[in-house]
């Protein structure tokens, strides 16, 4: 996709940042700003359109779905048994509760690219 519009604002605040050595942070409202300029499309628009697709997400990850966005990789619910562990502050021996977690594995053509 060839982008022949303005210069996305993430682009900008790269570039002004560049004298810095941290790591910007992109925010989802900021790519969708940046999605509104791209397909001359109203702001609050694209921003309602990430916020459905995150609560659809985050739906599916709860009923233990996998979410596989094309280029990006792939989100899943992944199970974390109970442990024992250790109190850093006193060296405490105790048991960590079982618990789940989103996993993502990115996808290899996005990971060949960095």
């Amino acid at each position: 996709m060839a982008i022949s519009k303005s210069k996305p604002a993430t682009e900008k605040k790269a570039a002004s940042s560049s004298k810095t050595t941290e790591i910007p942070t992109i925010t989802l409202k900021q790519i969708g700003a940046d999605l509104a300029i791209l397909h001359d499309l109203p702001k609050k628009t694209v921003e309602s359109l990430f916020d459905d697709m995150v609560e659809l997400v985050g739906k599916h990850l709860k009923k233990g779905s996998k979410i596989r966005i094309s280029g990006l990789g792939i989100f899943q619910v992944k199970k974390r048994a109970s442990r024992q562990g250790r109190n850093p502050a006193t060296g405490e021996a105790m048991k960590i509760k079982a618990s789940k977690t989103v996993g993502f594995k990115i996808a290899r053509d996005l990971k060949e690219s960095l």
